[in-house]
């Protein structure tokens, strides 16, 4: 089996990749947009002409599009290269994917949602409260519009997992606001409630998901069932790493002022289409604080 992978040096791209090239029968693709060394190619997936080129020699069986500006606070300051990225990347994936007769999987995100009444099944009404899940609300409507595509769109919640960079997640991140004991004081979200995923799980599951051998729905929800705010999860990160946590003080108001970027408050996806699909091993969760726990223990 051949396989592309873009975005392939984020978090979620990066264990997508080492999934499926950790199974000696897969010939995997790893495209990165700047990013070098362990395996990428470079690729900038807003130039047709380059990846149709890339493609077509490669001939992908399956294409696993994680690539996309992911930051919310980033896409509203650059509303047209988000739309470029999100939107228009994917539906020329898709008329690709068409044409090869590949199946494209299409990483969305809970933010398609508003918030307001969860959980949500891959039939619910999309509602995104902020142009990033607009830009990929419109990816989703894109990939799925091209007649005869052989499409998949899976969305996920906010995501964790090994990273060069705690910066690299907005979970991961809270590590260093729990490990900054210099006195400063943060004022952490106690608003949304959030159902972090690890990526090394996702990658698992999409690598189980390709074995299957019926057809597949053209929307999944794959997504961890423990609720958090990003405050519980510093009180979580705070009592692993035996560090104080009254620097942090929890806010539970919504985003407001100039320059807030909307955030839905529940956007919990519900999973058990996805369950019923009958892929081995069915979604293969790790518990939060279990994974951290060791995952920390490790690193030290």
């Amino acid at each position: 089996m051949k396989v592309i992978v873009t975005g392939a040096s984020g978090v979620l791209g990066t264990a997508v990749s080492d999934a499926f090239t950790s199974k000696g029968s897969t010939d995997v693709l790893s495209l990165s947009h700047s990013r070098t060394g362990n395996g990428l190619v470079q690729l900038d997936l807003t130039n047709n002409e380059e990846v149709e080129r890339v493609f077509k020699e490669f001939k992908p069986d399956w294409v696993i599009h994680c690539a996309a500006e992911r930051r919310p606070d980033v896409a509203e300051k650059d509303p047209e290269g988000t739309r470029k990225l999100n939107a228009d990347v994917p539906l020329h994936l898709a008329l690709l994917s068409k044409t090869l007769k590949c199946k494209l999987v299409y990483i969305s995100t809970d933010y398609v949602f508003d918030g307001r009444s969860p959980p949500y099944t891959p039939s619910s009404i999309t509602n995104p409260l902020q142009l990033y899940g607009r830009t990929k609300r419109d990816g989703e409507l894109a990939v799925l519009g091209v007649d005869g595509a052989d499409v998949i769109v899976l969305r996920v919640p906010v995501l964790y997992g090994p990273a060069p960079k705690n910066s690299d997640s907005a979970i991961n991140i809270l590590l260093d606001v729990v490990q900054d004991q210099s006195g400063k004081k943060y004022n952490m979200d106690h608003y949304a409630t959030r159902y972090p995923t690890n990526v090394v799980d996702i990658a698992d599951f999409l690598v189980r998901l390709t074995k299957l051998k019926k057809s597949i729905p053209p929307i999944l929800h794959y997504s961890a069932d423990e609720p958090f705010t990003k405050y519980e999860i510093c009180l979580t990160f705070s009592k692993i790493l035996g560090l104080p946590h009254a620097h942090i003080i929890p806010d539970a108001e919504p985003p407001t002022g100039a320059g807030a970027t909307s955030r839905p408050k529940d956007c919990h996806l519900y999973t058990r289409e996805t369950e019923d699909l009958g892929v081995e091993g069915s979604l293969g969760l790790s518990l939060f604080e279990e994974w951290w726990a060791e995952h920390l223990q490790k690193k030290q």
